[in-house]
């Protein structure tokens, strides 16, 4: 499981990435001059203001009104003056810097290779010039909160380099600190920007090592090692004082012990799970020209199973608990004012980034999501009750890192947009149901009540008697009106209902698990919030169902409008087939069809072709259970929408489609979500053989499993909970005389083993 190259990178679109969760690394340099371009997690612009529209409040009722009229220009033109924010932009996500070690050696090299070990969370160079043998490795060691270093050369004292940071014009100084340090310090920009320091340090194996103004000079040594960190003033005030001690402890205990310390830390959550499709005949080549040779039309399982352990180990490198959650380029950004502000866009693409968290093994990444959900809460209540006079707390498309929560940029196709809270919500009790820990319910009892109660007050009774969204639109789509004319402002969209129809059917089933008493215990009653579990229960009685339009599509509006875009990258209407399980082929056989239909329409017409979108559409068609169609659009990723790097490609780079193609290559080989564990349910003929180990299943199950030409040879069930387990194992993967479905009762930490 290695990414491999046999030339230096051109740019950053083929640079290595390395993270802790804290700091992160892309490494693209060259032999003369090693780069690494440097982010740290909460170095973002400005601070957190009240951006709110003060007209909007009462404003929403006439907006209510035009559109409940379908006057719909009108409409959006209130909301263009009313409804947006004064000031548009929060606060965007910055680079760190670049470190940059020049050795000036010549162009005579030979057997040049660079490379990235997912299996040890390693990238490494290593070059021939005149005989002499030389070797980068760098590792990003979570624990001691540094990234690491080490040069060598085969010939002693054949090592010599410079080594200095820089930030472009964006630096206040760069000087030495102490003896044996570099420190670079500045401000991000925007009023009551952050401040930062970043600081090196180098060990040197022989020779000289110097520094001298900025920069740290070695000379005919034998091997070195830089030592890296920084910090801002958000998380520790005395951020100088802090990089210094945590290079001290670095450097005391000196790269091997860190090596050890990162493996250990790192194997923890990447051992956890294994996958393969079959032997990979192709682990030598370079990894460009394995997607090269894919996009010929050849064949390659192997580089499935690669770009699928890359998600985890993204996932790994970006998300930790305390640190921020994985942003719209995770934790790598080299732009100053980069797409989207490298944000959380919160309508589709941070969700995503957290799909493969729980069945993927690494349900404690998960956290940061979480934190960001907390985060909110506070500018969320202000924006609830100064825009929308509603109680709890409600977020539109977009945050950052302090938790901004009105109305982001003026763009009328996805700013006024309320239900990203909610969706950010549904992950809490995704979390429940494969940890079966009911301390997570406890902890954000208050979160998602108050996000629900956002809706209680927010939903209006529209013409048909339906209790509706309004104002709110379809995520960045446009729709056709009889007359000719287009919109995007509207009431009831259905993703909107499908939504808040699972952040309440969430919160009445949180309510029961916590405080609804036992049979036993009926006298008990009246239990904890009873009263708005019956009022949840009534408002999803009048929520709109999902609808099938006139192509036989799933309807996206409450009205059966035509998309302007037919090839639209937002599907957001099937948010009920995935990540929801409300419409699925088993229990909702027409809807699960209008969902097809919508599929085959968008695809047909150009749809799939940003990389974050062609991930969704692989777990729709997992969802679906249509295996070639989820191969062929996995194949699409990989071939059509991912960088020479393996990162996804929007375009520009987002490391959504990343998280979401891993998402879906589990979700090919197991689903959990209707009370069964479903094995192999969507299992491509092109991947006949191949053994997985450690998905997680809802329940509390770890699943293992393998298969050869095609059929289910065994089957390995831990049950981390002690609940009732049901299987259901697709039919074309076993024999004709297999059990196909089969429940059984689990001891908690017992392994069950079915051999077929």
């Amino acid at each position: 499981m290695r990414l491999l190259y046999e030339q230096e990178s051109s740019n950053w679109n083929e640079a290595l990435p390395i993270g802790n969760g804290f700091l992160g690394g892309m490494i693209w340099g060259t032999v003369a001059t090693e780069k690494i371009q440097m982010n740290e997690d909460s170095l973002w612009s400005g601070e957190r203001k009240n951006r709110i529209n003060p007209n909007a409040k009462e404003s929403i009722p006439k907006v209510r009104q035009l559109l409940f009229e379908g006057r719909i220009r009108e409409a959006q033109q209130l909301t263009d003056a009313a409804l947006f924010a004064p000031n548009p932009h929060p606060a965007h996500y910055e680079p760190l810097g670049d470190l940059d070690i020049r050795f000036g050696h010549g162009k005579s090299v030979t057997n040049y290779q660079r490379g990235l070990c997912l299996d040890n969370a390693l990238s490494w160079v290593s070059y021939e010039i005149g005989g002499v043998t030389y070797t980068r490795e760098f590792i990003a060691n979570f624990p001691s909160n540094v990234i690491c270093i080490k040069l060598a050369a085969s010939t002693p004292g054949a090592l010599s380099f410079k080594v200095d940071f820089s930030r472009g014009r964006a630096l206040d100084a760069v000087q030495a600190y102490g003896n044996n340090k570099v420190v670079s310090t500045g401000r991000s920009m925007g009023e009551n920007g952050v401040s930062f320091a970043s600081m090196f340090t180098v060990v040197a194996d022989g020779g000289t090592n110097n520094i001298l103004g900025g920069t740290a000079i070695v000379e005919n040594s034998n091997e070195a090692y830089i030592y890296f960190t920084a910090r801002t003033d958000w998380r520790n005030k005395k951020y100088v004082d802090w990089c210094s001690s945590t290079l001290d402890i670095a450097v005391k205990k000196g790269y091997e012990e860190l090596k050890t310390e990162h493996l250990q830390d790192y194997h923890s959550l990447y051992k956890r799970v294994s996958l393969n499709f079959g032997v990979d005949t192709k682990s030598d080549l370079p990894t460009d020209k394995r997607l090269a040779a894919l996009k010929e039309g050849e064949t390659d399982n192997g580089l499935f199973a690669m770009y699928y352990q890359f998600g985890r180990y993204l996932l790994i490198s970006s998300s930790r608990p305390g640190t921020f959650a994985a942003n719209l380029q995770g934790i790598w950004n080299k732009e100053m004012f980069p797409p989207w502000g490298s944000k959380y866009t919160i309508n589709i693409n941070i969700q995503m980034n957290y799909w493969l968290a729980e069945n993927c093994n690494l349900s404690e990444l998960h956290e940061p999501l979480f934190d960001l959900i907390e985060k909110t809460k506070e500018s969320g209540s202000i924006t609830a009750r100064e825009m929308y006079g509603c109680r709890g707390f409600v977020a539109h498309h977009n945050t950052d890192m302090f938790g901004d929560t009105a109305p982001v940029d003026k763009y009328m196709p996805s700013t006024i947009w309320q239900t990203g809270i909610a969706w950010f919500c549904t992950h809490i009790w995704e979390h429940y149901l494969f940890t079966q820990n009911k301390s997570v319910l406890e902890k954000y009892y208050d979160t998602m009540k108050e996000a629900c109660l956002f809706f209680v007050d927010f939903l209006v009774e529209d013409p048909k008697g339906r209790l509706v969204t309004n104002p709110s639109l379809s995520p960045e789509n446009t729709y056709i009106l009889p007359n000719g004319e287009s919109g995007v402002m509207c009431y009831a969209p259905s993703m909107d209902s499908q939504i808040i129809a699972d952040l309440f059917g969430y919160m009445i089933k949180i309510i029961n698990i916590l405080y609804l008493p036992r049979k036993a215990d009926k006298d008990a009653r009246p239990y904890k919030d009873a009263e708005f579990s019956e009022e949840l229960e009534r408002i999803i009685e009048k929520l709109p169902k999902p609808e099938i339009g006139k192509h036989g599509q799933l309807m996206e509006w409450a009205e059966d409008y035509d998309e302007k875009d037919m090839g639209h990258r937002h599907i957001s209407h099937l948010y009920a087939l995935y990540p929801a399980s409300q419409i699925s082929p088993a229990d909702t056989p027409e809807l699960a069809k209008a969902a097809r239909v919508t599929l085959d329409r968008r695809l047909a017409n150009g749809g799939g072709h940003t990389g974050w979108s062609r991930a969704w559409i692989i777990n729709f068609w997992a969802r679906l259970l249509d295996a070639d169609k989820t191969f062929e659009n996995l194949t699409a990723l990989l071939t059509k929408s991912t960088l020479p790097n393996l990162l996804d490609n929007h375009p520009p780079f987002q490391i959504d489609g990343n998280f979401g193609g891993a998402a879906g290559i589990a979700e090919m080989l197991l689903q959990s979500h209707n009370g069964k564990i479903a094995i192999l349910p969507a299992l491509p003929a092109k991947l006949p053989n191949g053994a997985v180990s450690g998905l997680c299943a809802r329940g509390g199950f770890e699943v293992s499993f393998k298969w050869k030409d095609g059929m289910l040879k065994s089957l390995e069930v831990l049950s981390k909970s002690g609940l009732p387990c049901a299987i259901t194992i697709n039919r074309s993967v076993l024999k004709p005389d297999s059990l196909e479905k089969f429940e059984f009762k689990t001891v908690k930490g017992m392994k069950y083993i079915y051999k077929f």
